[in-house]
């Protein structure tokens, strides 16, 4: 496993208080990864509107109704012959925790991985119209830039296979995938379910290949069910619930960009498991490495219900993050006069990183 986290921590522990880490990552704890999560679920189909992709046969959306947009989103999949409710589990859990999900069927049921992962490319660009849809309840509550994949078996190589035709995709699960002759060339984090005693896809002939095949360079993990079988991962409660943590985990980390979830995962999930009988990580990931505010900027008015200045000559980088470390907005600003509008967000805590300096902003 690549460590850079470990001297991130060591940086972040001399470089900051424990008051702004607790501040950045509250909330964001294994106990919280439930399942279900805390917001409330709806559903859609095509009888409610939704497009009707032809790549792929009927879908359902899975979306939160009391949960804060922008909205991550994921497309799933099921397996060779199984139609969506082989994986529907995923559905209402992952909008459950804010992550939009639509499952789609396939056009036939003998379908190959390769034509799985154009039907999910064809599912993203599903959402991508419910974004803009006018009568839609999901009308411009999507980040379109962050989407993933997702699939079983046969979908789970084709869930892979849709990272490497679409290098927008931001983040891959696959459970207990099934390909052959894989060539997995993408830099889509991806986290690979697989079953000990799998015995359609058995892990060295799929899972254990797929991982080596996805380059070095890619945010890889491989977690291996113990006595896990065929279907070990096809819900969230895989493994006593393991699945659906590590899953959310992998999600948010990358896919959200919210690196608080980098130690839930180091730390806690992936520390001598119980529920694995092998596990091969390569991922880099790191804290929020805020260092406190050295006054060299200022922002004002703090509090602010919109507009927020930034007083420095230099030009700089910023992001916002919310109050679980949630990155909610980033940007440049250049020239005199330099401003960020926050009035599109709820009002709450946020922090604002100014290059390497963070200031805590208060919206009302």
């Amino acid at each position: 496993m690549k460590k850079l986290y470990s001297l991130a921590l060591l940086l972040l522990l001399t470089l900051t208080t424990p008051a702004v880490i607790v501040a950045q990552c509250e909330g964001v704890t294994e106990a919280n990864l439930t399942n279900p999560g805390p917001f409330e679920v709806a559903t859609m189909t095509e009888d409610d509107g939704l497009r009707d992709g032809p790549d792929y046969f009927g879908a359902t959306v899975y979306y939160p109704t009391n949960g804060t947009p922008p909205y991550s989103s994921i497309a799933i999949v099921p397996g060779f012959t199984a139609e969506q409710d082989s994986v529907e589990e995923w559905g209402p859990f992952y909008a459950s925790h804010g992550i939009v999900t639509i499952i789609i069927g396939t056009n036939s049921l003998f379908d190959f991985p390769e034509a799985r992962g154009v039907a999910l490319i064809d599912a993203l660009e599903t959402l991508r119209q419910e974004n803009e849809r006018a009568d839609s309840p999901l009308e411009g509550a999507l980040d379109i830039d962050k989407f993933a994949v997702s699939g079983w078996s046969m979908g789970g190589g084709g869930a892979q296979r849709a990272a490497v035709l679409d290098n927008t995709i931001k983040g891959v699960v696959a459970l207990c995938p099934w390909l052959t002759n894989a060539e997995l060339d993408h830099d889509s984090p991806v986290l690979i379910f697989s079953g000990q005693n799998d015995p359609t896809a058995p892990p060295a002939q799929h899972a254990n290949l797929h991982y080596n095949a996805t380059p070095e360079t890619t945010n890889k993990l491989l977690f291996e069910f113990e006595n896990g079988n065929h279907s070990v991962a096809n819900t969230p409660n895989g493994g006593n619930g393991v699945a659906g943590k590590l899953a959310l985990s992998w999600l948010k980390l990358y896919v959200e960009e919210n690196d608080c979830y980098c130690p839930l995962l180091t730390d806690n999930l992936l520390d001598n498991p119980p529920a694995a009988s092998m596990v091969q990580s390569s991922f880099e990931c790191e804290l929020l490495g805020l260092e406190e505010n050295k006054y060299d900027v200022s922002i004002f008015p703090n509090p602010t219900k919109s507009i927020i200045n930034i007083n420095t000559l230099s030009d700089v980088n910023y992001k916002v993050y919310s109050s679980i470390g949630q990155l909610v907005l980033k940007g440049a600003l250049t020239g005199y006069t330099k401003q960020i509008d926050l009035s599109a967000f709820s009002k709450g805590i946020y922090h604002v990183r100014i290059n390497d300096e963070i200031i805590k902003v208060i919206k009302n």
